[in-house]
């Protein structure tokens, strides 16, 4: 970049370094997941279901009055691109919605409206698309592939071996309170591992290509940029790097009916909330109506309903299909791999690039190289989706 263009974007980097050390504060799922989910899971299937439970949360270690009031501040008419300065004040209307989430986490409706307004609910297509793949026949669960086999150690350790063919390095941590079985913390580049899981064949290698190869690629290529909120995310991510992470699991030959009915009761579950379901509801409705066994049935409507009604979880099936179609039109899949970004930004990312205020991703997904897939149901049903 020249030192006139250099010049000239100074504001920008004040601004999105400002707003770098805010954003590490707000990491919404550190704060969304129970810390007694264990607990509340025996005390709900003693009371058969009927009792919901009531889940602790972690305390939150920001003043959110002065959060909110920082970021309004930020001088963003200083930033002279029209470009820049309207995707900067997107970021921080997006990050502003974040913190009203995690300042309502566990007050019920509250936090459910604000959870409304940064990943929005199900459409009635979203809904039709879940029970279309809900429609399909069951696979052998009894295959080798599906069996529980490896602890949480166990785990770690085939975590290590896939990572290597990776050029970066992260932390992997144990933890007894998750709702899913592995996640990514962006801020602290671990990945944690459900010491509480027991894993199969299948699902280390859909956690293989899902965690490390998109969300741990994407943190990654995200800190190679001058910008550091590609690193943090830009507005509206959640449903484009879900549905990326789930197409490198498509791409490896490791998308399953199982996994895309998983994605399908996420759908159900988030669509309840919006009907007004309790917690209890949900649960009966995944277990006695689509005879959904009680611990799956539980976590899914623990990823629904924690903090008081999360609706992201419907946004891996509809962010899949949204990929899978960029993909068969034959788009650039790296470019939406160069960090926490979204598919309607694509044309600002190309643009930011070629500004030299953006780079060209380094980590490239290993899954995205050849498609692997050879299970036809898969290609039908995810051509099929509307």
């Amino acid at each position: 970049m020249s030192t006139e263009n250099n010049v000239a974007t100074e504001p920008l980097f004040k601004i999105d370094n400002y707003i770098d050390n805010l954003v590490k504060k707000i990491e919404l799922l550190s704060y969304v997941n129970p810390v007694n989910i264990e607990e509340e899971k025996e005390k709900f299937f003693a009371s058969k279901y009927l009792t919901d439970p009531v889940f602790v949360y972690p305390s939150r270690d920001f003043d959110k009055f002065k959060l909110h009031k920082e970021f309004f501040a930020l001088p963003l008419a200083s930033i002279k691109d029209n470009e820049l300065r309207n995707l900067y004040e997107e970021i921080i209307y997006f990050y502003s919605g974040l913190i009203q989430c995690i300042e309502t986490i566990g007050e019920g409706k509250k936090f459910y409206y604000n959870s409304l307004r940064s990943f929005g609910s199900p459409t009635e297509q979203d809904v039709e698309n879940a029970k279309f793949i809900l429609h399909f026949e069951d696979e052998d669960l009894q295959a080798a592939m599906f069996q529980p086999k490896y602890s949480s150690e166990d785990a770690v350790a085939i975590f290590r071996e896939y990572a290597s063919q990776y050029d970066f390095d992260f932390d992997i941590k144990s933890s007894d309170k998750m709702a899913a079985i592995a996640m990514v913390s962006n801020n602290l580049k671990t990945l944690f591992v459900n010491s509480n899981h027991t894993f199969s064949d299948n699902e280390m290698a859909v956690l293989n290509n899902h965690e490390i190869g998109v969300h741990l690629v994407t943190t990654m290529n995200g800190l190679l940029h001058q910008l550091k909120i590609f690193s943090h995310g830009l507005p509206n991510n959640e449903e484009t790097q879900e549905g990326l992470a789930v197409f490198s699991e498509y791409m490896s030959g490791n998308l399953t009916l199982k996994r895309l009915k998983e994605l399908a009761y996420r759908v159900i579950a988030v669509h309840s909330l919006a009907k007004g379901y309790s917690f209890s509801k949900t649960f009966r409705l995944l277990h006695n109506n689509y005879d959904l066994d009680r611990e799956t049935a539980f976590y899914i409507t623990l990823r629904a309903h924690r903090g008081g009604g999360f609706t992201k979880d419907y946004l891996y099936l509809s962010g899949l299909k949204k990929v899978y179609d960029y993909y068969q039109s034959q788009q650039d899949l790296s470019l939406l791999l160069t960090g926490k970004v979204s598919l309607e930004y694509v044309d600002t990312i190309e643009s930011l690039i070629e500004k030299g205020l953006a780079v060209s991703s380094k980590h490239i997904t290993d899954a995205f190289t050849k498609n692997k897939n050879t299970n036809k149901t898969i290609d039908f049903i995810l051509s099929s989706l509307k």
